[in-house]
């Protein structure tokens, strides 16, 4: 176990003495040294900097890869993204969302996502455009993001011919926004 979770130089010394990184791979070994069927791990990787927060995933994946069932709660997409085979996704207590990541993303958000900068000539006529067909839009940090179908999207084209945008696949931020957007009055 030292060795697979990169301990083994931290042998002797106490628990308290090791970096968030090393003591959160340190209670995932213990969580598995007895190996257990199913592992729990409750945001692992809150609080850590980006290379611990890669070694934790690293961790994940192996025991994945070894055959045990990990559950996993986080509020960080990109790890849900990355770690999920299947995904649940939460609100106010409720089911919201279910299934393997893909096909969640395209159910709540769509094919596509659409980002149009605030300043962009034409915006505010492009946004009115895609409010009148019953879609909701988010701010993002000033700029729209739209979900969009293939068939949605081809008329967008056509419509804002020569507009600066932005065409990129879902993300499971995309899906959070989304139904944080479902959710308001």
């Amino acid at each position: 176990m030292l060795d697979q979770f990169g301990l083994r130089e931290f042998a002797d010394q106490k628990p308290e003495t090791l970096s968030g990184g090393y003591k959160r791979r340190l209670m995932i070994a213990r969580a598995v040294v007895h190996d257990p069927k199913v592992v729990f791990l409750d945001e692992p990787t809150t609080g850590l900097d980006p290379q611990a927060r890669m070694a934790v995933w690293e961790l994940v994946s192996t025991l994945r890869a070894q055959g045990m069932a990990v559950v996993l709660t986080t509020h960080y997409m990109d790890e849900a993204a990355r770690l999920s085979d299947r995904l649940l996704v939460l609100q106010g207590g409720r089911v919201r969302a279910e299934g393997k990541p893909d096909a969640v993303l395209g159910d709540v958000v769509g094919e596509h996502v659409v980002v149009i900068a605030t300043g962009a000539a034409r915006c505010a006529e492009a946004i009115a455009w895609i409010k009148a067909r019953g879609i909701s839009p988010s701010q993002v940090l000033g700029d729209w993001h739209v979900p969009l179908e293939s068939s949605s999207l081809a008329e967008f084209v056509a419509a804002f011919a020569g507009m600066e945008y932005e065409v990129r696949p879902p993300t499971l931020d995309d899906l959070f926004l989304a139904l944080a957007e479902e959710g308001k009055p």
